[in-house]
């Protein structure tokens, strides 16, 4: 028996065409939180290797079906679903849904209420809309990639975490959920143009207000917060494992000196000029011990000095498991959900199998209070 979604979203209903990158984790939060996500998946065809990346975890929560929406008749059944749905969220480039009639214009038309969520890496407009990319061009073009290594090197490749999932996948869900808030008070639903470039830009706010005040150099490995401070940066360990040190206040930089048996006036903590032999001093007693008796040592206080786990190991740390923030659904360890909620708390469930048209239509029919 299929298990009832739990959480604050129970009752909205979200049909999510299926791509990779973004729309699935958004999707998989919003099934999380009690969504009733329908998955649309496309028929085979040559050349799909990429159709099922993360399925795994990313697909969970949700039932999928599968339309042709190439053909006339499975662009009517989609626009029969979405007569019943609160959201659609899509991830194809500009132009390829309104090619299929299946754009905004045809979609809310049919359902005046619906928010219309667009995830793309460009945004629908602009000279770059139309063009291919992935993750590291659109941080690229959003001046966060430059930021990001060590001086003197390229730009380091971070994984696909900033703009995919930060820039992309949370504003396109609180788009969505400000829009789905919007058409309760309304009845008018809208388009969520939600565009990784963009996301990524409004996170880099911090910044930006830095650069403006002269409190940020324009280039890698110069600032506060990117490597160049001593006490807020990594170090190898005995065992070639790191730890990483976040002590930016002067209680927890005392912390951090008295941690490593250094004399409380031996560094001013933000004099600069002080900063290389600093490191310098830092990086030889650390490497020292291995990283998991400096994690013990550093325990209990306020030294702001964690380990570097790996993503095996990071399930198994005592306070991961303490708050379950991992778990593991038919043998494959994921994390759980987040945020918590105290009274509507969301649930991890299997994905939920493949619907047939009917059954589909049936449980998707249109409300009689629409």
């Amino acid at each position: 028996m299929t298990q009832p979604p739990t959480g604050p979203l129970v009752g909205l209903r979200v049909i999510e065409l299926d791509a990779i990158g973004p729309v699935p984790l958004a999707a998989m939060l919003l099934a999380d939180m009690g969504c009733d996500v329908l998955r649309i998946t496309r028929p085979p065809y040559p050349g799909a290797a990429w159709e099922d990346v993360g399925g795994a975890i990313l697909h969970r929560g949700r039932h999928s079906l599968t339309l042709d929406l190439k053909s006339e008749a499975g662009r009517a059944d989609l626009l029969s679903l979405v007569a019943g749905a609160d959201a659609l969220i899509e991830g194809y480039r500009p132009g390829v849904m309104e090619r299929m009639g299946l754009g905004p214009a045809e979609c809310l038309a049919r359902n005046p209420r619906l928010v219309y969520g667009r995830m793309t890496g460009w945004g629908q407009t602009g000279p770059l809309a139309p063009r291919a990319g992935h993750d590291i061009n659109y941080i690229a073009v959003a001046g966060i990639l430059h930021a990001i290594g060590t001086a003197g090197q390229p730009p380091t490749v971070p994984l696909n975490v900033i703009g995919d999932y930060g820039g992309g996948a949370m504003f396109l869900l609180a788009g969505l959920l400000a829009g789905l808030l919007s058409a309760g008070r309304t009845g008018k639903g809208q388009v969520v143009d939600a565009a990784m470039t963009d996301g990524t830009a409004v996170m880099t706010s911090l910044f930006h207000a830095f650069l403006h005040t002269g409190q940020w150099n324009d280039r890698r490995e110069a600032n506060l917060l990117d490597g160049f401070a001593p006490f807020y940066r990594c170090y190898e360990c005995a065992d070639g494992r790191h730890v990483a040190v976040g002590a930016l206040e002067p209680p927890f930089f005392a912390q951090l000196l008295a941690g490593l048996g250094l004399p409380p006036g031996r560094f001013v903590q933000y004099d600069q000029a002080g900063w290389p032999a600093m490191t310098q001093a830092f990086a030889a007693i650390f490497r020292t011990r291995p990283r998991d008796v400096w994690a013990a040592h550093f325990a209990q206080g306020d030294a702001c000095v964690s380990p570097v786990l790996s993503l095996a190991e990071a399930p198994d740390h005592p306070h991961n498991r303490a708050r379950e923030t991992f778990t593991a659904l038919g043998g494959v360890p994921q994390p759980g959900t987040a945020p918590r909620f105290s009274a509507t708390p969301g649930s991890v469930r299997p994905a939920s199998g493949a619907l047939d048209l009917n059954t589909a239509l049936t449980r998707w029919a249109l409300p009689a209070d629409r």
